[in-house]
């Protein structure tokens, strides 16, 4: 199931759209990341960008334009982030298309404190498309090339929400309180800053098996992950939760000197983070529940995304 979900082989496309921009681990700007980090005097900016399936945006349109703001910060937060402005593309039939995916743009720009500063706009089209992206500030960077060998892998969940009748989506952010919000996207780029960590991914589409794929491949490691330990709404299978996109949601790879401080920031703001397992030297990603354990992919056998850490990360 988990190697056949649409978010995995989504993951799976990037892979010959850097063979053909010629972007490989050698590249200036390590490629594989939430957000392209480039150098900029004492930190890094933060660059990224997320579109929306055409099916999303019929079904939630004011969500989809939501989430145009929420993911993105996601991107920077995963990388001890801290997000600075927005630019939207929207293309849709007729202004009133628009409206709702416009609304929930501006929502979550006013609730998370991001502001919109351009885009660009088409009203006038067969269909309805959309794309946000962002940039943001890192003054210790996060990365997904960084995740050893001893490592525990922690996953966070905001758990204070409920299932979109939509889609695989849990909203734990739509209709939060903005003081919340902001404080607990802070804790990423604080963990950074005090050095307890140094590899992380927000958990995306792939869910979280998916992108602690994404996570190990980027850094040449495997893992043995126990199903059991991953934090998860009770009202939602876990067959389900392992597809769902989190609005919160995040993989990180901690020594273990650090794991339990780490856990207790989480759990200071009330969201449900616990150790799911650990990074290891094989080629493999693999799951355990029940006392059963199977192998989701070898890298050794076959690529992931391709994105593997450079000699800039060796």
């Amino acid at each position: 199931m988990l190697r056949q979900a649409q978010g995995v082989a989504h993951k799976q496309d990037i892979a010959p759209v850097l063979a053909r921009l010629n972007l490989d681990a050698m590249s200036h700007i390590a490629v594989g990341d939430d957000c392209a980090a480039i150098p900029d005097g004492d930190g890094f900016l933060l660059l990224a960008i997320e579109g929306f399936m055409p099916g999303f945006i019929a079904a939630d349109p004011y969500f989809a334009g939501y989430c145009g703001v929420m993911v993105n910060l996601s991107d920077i937060a995963a990388m001890g982030g801290r997000a600075l402005a927005v630019v939207d593309a929207i293309w849709t039939q007729d202004a009133a298309s628009a409206n709702p995916i416009l609304e929930g743009l501006a929502t979550a720009s006013k609730r998370y404190n991001v502001p919109v500063v351009g885009g660009h706009t088409n009203t006038r089209t067969p269909t309805n498309l959309f794309s946000v992206a962002i940039l943001g500030r890192a003054n210790n960077l996060l990365t997904s090339f960084d995740a050893e060998p001893g490592h525990d892998l922690i996953a966070a969940f905001d758990l204070r929400g409920e299932m979109r009748v939509t889609g695989p989506y849990w909203d734990a952010s739509s209709h939060a309180g903005a003081r919340r919000l902001r404080g607990d996207l802070e804790l990423l780029p604080a963990i950074a800053e005090a050095g307890l960590c140094a590899a992380a991914k927000d958990i995306s589409m792939a869910g979280v098996i998916g992108t602690a794929m994404m996570l190990l491949e980027a850094s040449q490691c495997g893992a043995m992950i126990d199903l059991a330990a991953i934090p998860k709404p009770l009202q939602v299978p876990l067959p389900d939760w392992l597809m769902t996109f989190p609005s919160f949601g995040f993989l990180l790879s901690v020594p273990p000197a650090h794991t339990s401080h780490i856990i207790g920031m989480f759990a200071s703001r009330d969201i449900a983070a616990s150790v799911i397992g650990q990074v290891n030297s094989s080629s493999q990603v693999c799951i355990g529940l029940d006392g059963e354990t199977s192998t989701v992919w070898d890298f050794s056998e076959q690529e992931f995304m391709g994105c593997v850490r450079g000699p800039q990360h060796a």
